[in-house]
């Protein structure tokens, strides 16, 4: 990495590509080179294919190689992922050094790039066993003048990557033994991340305060946008992030379909956050105490036995327990085995909102008790205005992240969202067993918080605000299948309702939105070819997950506004995609 230095002086932003992450030490040499160059960028994105994950102890003994590497030994293994397939987003040098892992196959890792790389490493021999095509991957990735380093290369590789964009320049290697090209092009080389990276001022308008309007302006905030908020409740939380305490754990499956890849992403990311904020229970309320999800009855048993011996989860992250053994670790007995996530835990989204809000400092503006009524497009800018016509605020960018209150607006009004009601019962500690981790199944049960245990919730499809005794039983009922001994009686009537923002295939909507009103300019569209609405984007369809959505798809969207690599495979990001119902529909009628 003899030329990174040069290559990276004057830039704002620098992403680099590593083809094999090996023992960390060509990272750990970037970040060291990186802190000691005054001309340094100011956010290093560094990518590293990792086919075999490294453990943490691997890379304690790599920095402990090198004297200077040993103080970064603590900040990168304290935020060291789970040996699990997929893609890891590390944060690091509050959040100016931007590490992702991407454990897997290489080939397959490459082609679920979203980045525009402004230098590739190759060295060692993983990526020799390339085909030629995954090679001629690299300048789909390349952005402008990008630089190719890599050892002696054959003549077939060398043509291709030739064809791909690089040009060769000097034959001779460098003083370490490697060949220098560069992305010269002499055709039109396409855009490699479809980003709306703003050439003017970066500023958004967000709308809502809930935990994806604060996670969203949190995410901007560190990036170095100024951030607008508007809310009408008078304070942040007050929707469907008002609950006293939610839970945050990923959710398995045998095929390990798109929603699982999803929440485990979203899982080990919102801790990454959480943890650059101060931590839970120090800089906002909850705990970290683990969640044992216990099995519905014998045959999921059985499916939940079979799920672990096929993926062989680390223990770190997931590991199925026996009845007995669940039971002790509840603290009472419970009706079957179940699932033990160590890392997880439950956590008071108010308090959450209100640390992330406040992290953003001066760069946030915050309007409370306004609500926005209407926006127009107007010079570049969308006009924001309330009830009355009058002019809230204006930006280039402004992300929706109310809810269901998306749809009042025309712009998002075609958007397949729905509200769906949740009531949760507050339990006097008294009345409940005193358990360690949070319990879930068919219902869960948090440990105390301000005196009360919060179990639920329902899922109705009607409007009712208020509390009613019939969702309470069902609860209750709910939850004493799961806690045998358990006896409810003459519980009052406590406990809140909110209402899920959730969208018809379940999972979120995050990125731009689709201009249902204008044609698609192709035939047969894909994603990236529909029409969207310029500078409006939304973070919407959290469900029942929002405490883990929100960090992921706010740092998605950042991501894209910025022009940055995406923290998860494009695959991944297309699932969540506004424009993927838009999509559908239009195949349907062709």
């Amino acid at each position: 990495m003899s030329d990174l230095r040069r290559r990276w002086n004057g830039r704002q932003r620098f992403v680099l590509l590593d083809n094999e992450f090996g023992d960390g030490a060509h990272f750990l040499a970037a970040w060291q080179a990186w802190r000691d160059d005054p001309q340094r960028p100011r956010r290093l994105n560094y990518l590293a294919l990792a086919p075999h994950m490294p453990t943490v102890q691997d890379v304690q003994r790599t920095c402990n190689r090198q004297p200077a590497w040993q103080t970064l030994s603590t900040e990168l293994c304290a935020s060291w992922p789970a040996a699990l397939p997929g893609f890891h987003r590390l944060l690091l040098e509050r959040e100016q050094v931007v590490l992702t892992l991407m454990c897997g196959d290489s080939a397959t890792c490459l082609r679920q790039i979203a980045a525009s790389v402004d230098a590739f490493y190759l060295h060692g021999c993983n990526w020799q066993d390339w085909s030629l095509p995954t090679l001629g991957t690299l300048g789909k990735l390349a952005g402008k003048h990008a630089g190719l380093t890599l050892p002696a290369v054959d003549e077939a590789r060398r043509k291709r990557l030739e064809q791909s964009g690089f040009a060769f320049g000097n034959d001779a290697p460098d003083a370490d033994g490697m060949l220098h090209a560069e992305f010269a092009p002499r055709f039109t080389a396409r855009v490699p991340l479809a980003a709306a990276r703003p050439d003017g001022e970066r500023h958004a308008i967000v709308i809502g305060a809930g935990l994806a309007g604060s996670a969203a302006c949190q995410r901007l905030a560190r990036r170095g946008w100024r951030v607008t908020l508007l809310e009408s409740h008078a304070a942040p939380a007050q929707e469907a992030s008002g609950n006293s305490a939610g839970i945050f754990m990923p959710l398995l499956s045998r095929d390990d379909n798109p929603s699982s890849r999803l929440s485990r992403n979203a899982y080990q990311f919102a801790q990454q956050v959480w943890r650059n904020l101060g931590g839970i229970g120090q800089a906002f309320s909850g705990a970290t105490c683990g969640v044992l999800q216990i099995a519905r009855d014998d045959t999921h048993a059985e499916a939940q036995r079979q799920l672990a011996a096929h993926w062989r989860y680390p223990a770190k992250f997931a590991e199925w327990i026996e009845q007995t053994a669940a039971s002790r670790l509840a603290g009472c007995r419970v009706s079957a085995g179940g699932w033990h996530f160590r890392a997880a835990g439950w956590v008071q989204p108010g308090s959450l909102c209100q640390a992330m809000l406040e992290d953003c400092g001066t760069a946030l503006q915050s309007h409370f008790g306004q609500r926005a009524a209407s926006l127009e497009r107007i010079d570049e800018e969308w006009l924001v205005r309330d009830s009355h016509g009058a002019k809230i605020a204006s930006a280039p960018v402004v992300i929706l992240a109310n809810a269901c209150g998306a749809l009042d607006f025309p712009q998002a009004q075609d958007l397949p969202l729905t509200a769906i009601r949740g009531q949760i019962t507050h339990l006097d500690t008294a009345s409940v067993p005193a358990i360690a981790p949070v319990l879930c199944g068919e219902a869960y049960l948090t440990p105390a918080y301000a005196g009360i245990c919060s179990s639920g919730a329902s899922y109705d499809e009607d409007d009712q605000p208020t509390l009613r005794q019939t969702s309470q039983d069902d609860n209750l009922t709910r939850l004493a299948r799961m806690l045998p001994d358990w006896r409810q009686e003459n519980l009052p009537l406590r406990g809140r309702v909110g209402f899920r923002c959730v969208a018809s295939d379940r999972l979120p909507l995050v990125g731009a939105l689709p201009d249902s009103g204008a044609a698609s300019p192709v035939r047969e569209p894909k994603l990236h070819d529909l029409p969207r609405l310029h500078g409006l984007y939304g973070l919407l369809g959290y469900a029942s997950r929002g405490l883990i959505w929100a960090p992921l798809a706010a740092e998605i969207l950042a991501a894209q506004l910025d022009g940055e690599p995406l923290p998860l495979e494009s695959e991944l990001a297309a699932a969540l995609d506004p424009a993927r119902f838009l999509l559908k529909k239009q195949r349907r009628t062709e």
